[in-house]
C-alpha cells in the first residue's frame, strides 16, 4: 500500500505530518487542514491543474474564486499589489480571519482559476500553527476554499471533512474543533477605499476603527468567495427568527431557551463568538434530527444582527435561501 493509500481520508498527527502534505501539495494533490475559521481543502495556487482538481472535488463553480492563503504580508506581497490602506489592515489583523481583495501583479504565478478570471487576487494569512508550517515548507500560497462540497455547510471538524469528501481527497490534517467556526470576513481594497464583501469573524466595526470610516458596500456581483445567494446549505429547510419551534421541527436556539426535544443552542449565554464557533456544527446535527427523526425542518432563533451576529445571520439567510 502506497503512503498516499495509507493515508486517505485518515485524520493524523500534524507536526509527524506536514512534510507527507507539502509533498502531496507539490505533487498536485488535495490536502485538508485546519485554520482557526473553518477546514480548507488546500491546493498549490500556482498549480492550474491542482486547483483545477480543486473544483472538481468540490464540485465548484469555476466563477466562484478562491482565497489564496499565505503565511504573511511579505508573501502576500509577490502576489498582489499593497496599498497603504491594505497594509494597515494586514498589520492590524493578520494572521488571523480577514481577506483581503487587492489587485493581482502580472506574471505573479498565481493560477488564474484561483481568481476565476478576474482582475484581483483574494490573499489571507491564517492564524493556525498547522496551515502556517505546511504553507511555509511549501513556500508557495495554498488555495483553500471549505473542505466540503460546494455550497454546503462548511466543515470545522476533521470528522466533517471525512463525511463530505471522503475519498476525494489525499490527506486530512486533524487540528481539532477550528476556534473561530466561521470563514473570513472579506474586504476589498480599491486604493484609500474599502468595501465588505462578506462577513466573517473580523467584525465590521473593529475593521471601521481601524480604517477611521465606514465600509463600502458590495456592488452584489461575486467578487470573492462566500457571495452566492445559495450556500452554506443543509438538507432540512431553515426557518429564520424563529420565537420558537414547531412540533415538528429541530430548533437552534440562541440564549435562555425552554425545553424543546430536538433543541441545540449556540450560546446559553448569549455569547456571539461561542454562537459564531458552533454555528456550522449545530447546523450540521440539526440536519441530522431532522433526517433521523423524521421531522419536517430546522427553526432557528433570532440573533442579534451586531459583531460576529452579522457574520453568523449572512450565513445562515444564504443557508436559507431558495436552492
Amino acid at each position: 500500500m502506497t503512503a498516499k493509500e495509507s493515508s486517505r481520508s485518515a485524520a493524523v498527527t500534524a507536526d509527524a505530518d506536514i512534510e507527507k502534505a507539502a509533498a502531496l501539495i507539490l505533487a498536485g494533490e488535495l490536502v485538508a487542514i485546519p485554520t482557526e475559521t473553518v477546514y480548507g481543502l488546500a491546493a498549490d495556487a500556482t498549480n492550474d491543474r491542482a486547483v483545477a482538481r480543486l473544483y472538481e472535488a468540490k464540485g465548484r463553480p469555476s466563477f466562484n474564486p478562491l482565497i489564496a492563503h499565505v503565511e504573511g504580508v511579505g508573501m502576500a506581497r509577490r502576489y498582489a499589489e499593497f496599498s497603504p490602506l491594505a497594509e494597515k489592515l494586514a498589520a492590524a489583523f493578520w494572521p488571523g480571519p480577514l481577506t483581503l481583495v487587492l489587485p493581482r501583479k502580472a506574471d505573479c504565478g498565481v493560477s488564474h482559476l484561483v481568481s476565476a478570471g478576474l482582475e484581483t487576487l483574494a490573499l489571507r494569512a491564517p492564524k493556525s500553527a498547522i496551515a502556517e508550517a505546511l504553507i511555509r515548507k511549501v513556500a508557495r500560497p495554498l488555495a483553500a476554499p471549505s473542505a466540503n462540497r460546494s455550497g454546503a455547510v462548511s466543515p470545522t471538524t476533521a470528522e466533517h471533512v471525512r463525511e463530505s469528501l471522503g475519498e476525494r481527497i489525499a490527506l486530512i490534517l486533524d487540528g481539532g474543533p477550528c476556534s473561530v467556526g466561521v470563514e473570513s470576513t472579506i474586504v476589498r481594497i480599491d486604493g484609500a477605499r474599502a468595501a465588505l464583501l462578506r462577513p466573517g469573524g473580523i467584525p465590521r466595526d473593529a475593521i471601521e476603527r481601524v480604517i477611521g470610516g465606514k465600509l463600502d458596500a458590495a456592488t452584489g456581483a461575486i467578487e470573492a468567495p462566500g457571495m452566492m445567494q445559495s450556500h452554506y446549505a443543509t438538507r432540512a429547510p431553515l426557518r429564520l427568527d424563529a420565537a420558537a419551534p414547531r412540533e415538528d421541527e429541530a430548533f437552534i436556539a440562541f440564549g435562555p431557551a425552554g425545553d424543546h426535544a430536538h433543541m441545540l443552542n449556540l450560546s446559553e449565554t448569549g455569547d456571539l463568538v461561542e454562537a459564531a464557533a458552533n454555528l456550522f456544527a449545530h447546523l450540521r446535527a440539526a440536519d441530522f434530527m431532522v433526517s433521523s427523526s423524521g421531522l419536517r425542518g430546522v427553526a432557528v432563533a433570532p440573533v442579534p444582527d451586531h459583531g460576529l451576529g452579522e457574520a453568523i445571520n449572512d450565513r445562515l439567510k444564504r443557508a436559507a435561501a431558495p436552492r
